[in-house]
This record gives structure tokens, C-alpha cells and sequence, in this order.
């Protein structure tokens, strides 16, 4: 909840109309959980850049995805993108175990397994479009709500 609180009180300080700040934050939650991991803050500038939105907004949506937050989402990214798509003929999904974690054995199959790439690819694709969809009005509410004031464009 501190995170959420932490966040709004930051996108209060952009001085923009609460759409466009909507927008910029929601496109950033987008780029912040696609799967092109390594990428997301420059793709969150250049667009930014490209269609004059606050980068700060669009730092503060794509900075949402943080180590904390990336393991526990790819691993479901990964499970959902298997129930689309199936998991690949031929491939096999590794006992995932707190101490396998630490064990270089399994990253050595996991890395093995490329063909994951594929669901991993489709679920984080598609979650990535739902949760920065789901972020826009979200967003929107917020600065609504703790900043009436804020002139609509």
C-alpha cells in the first residue's frame, strides 16, 4: 500500500493535465513489464521522447516493475503464456524449489529449455497490454480524486 501511496504522491508533482499524466504513467506500466527485459527505460523515453509526454511519468509507471515485483511476475508470465500457448513439444518445465534457486544445475536447464521463450514471450506480451490498460484509469482516478484542482486539457 506504500508503494501505491509513494506513487500516486509522485505523480501528483507532474504538472500536467491528469490525462496526459494518466496516459504517461499507464504507457510506461507497458513498457515496465514487457518482456524485452534490459530495455524498458529506454523504450519508455523514447517514447516519451517521440510523443512529448512527462518522461518522469513514464519513469514512474516503467520503474513499477522492480526486481521485487519482476521474479514473482515472469514466473506467472511464464505460467500464463504455457496455458495459452501449451508448452512446447519437447520441452520440460524444472522442479522449482526454494534451494533449486541456488543451485547452478537448474539454471543450466532452465537456460536449456529456450524454447520457454515462447510462452514467457506471450504472457508477459499480453499481461504487459492489460496492465497498462488497467493503469490509465487507475491513475486517472487517483489524481482526480487527491488533485481536484488539476486543470483537464
Amino acid at each position: 500500500m506504500r508503494v501505491i501511496k509513494r506513487t500516486l504522491q509522485l505523480l501528483l508533482l507532474v504538472k500536467e493535465p491528469p490525462r496526459r499524466t494518466a496516459f504517461a504513467f499507464a504507457l510506461g506500466v507497458f513498457f515496465g513489464f514487457t518482456p524485452l527485459i534490459g530495455f524498458h527505460t529506454l523504450m519508455g523515453l523514447v517514447a516519451a521522447h517521440l510523443l512529448r509526454l512527462n518522461k518522469a511519468a513514464v519513469l514512474i509507471g516503467v520503474y513499477i516493475n522492480n526486481p521485487w515485483v519482476a521474479v514473482p511476475y515472469f514466473g506467472f508470465a511464464t505460467w500464463f503464456g504455457i496455458w495459452l500457448t501449451g508448452l512446447p513439444e519437447g520441452t520440460t518445465v524444472p522442479h522449482v524449489g526454494f534451494r533449486e534457486l541456488f543451485r547452478v544445475e537448474f539454471w543450466r536447464e532452465l537456460v536449456s529449455q529456450y524454447a520457454l521463450l515462447y510462452p514467457v514471450l506471450v504472457g508477459s506480451s499480453v499481461l504487459s497490454v492489460a496492465l497498462g490498460l488497467l493503469a490509465y484509469p487507475l491513475c486517472l482516478h487517483g489524481i482526480r480524486r487527491f488533485a481536484p484542482h488539476r486543470v483537464e486539457q
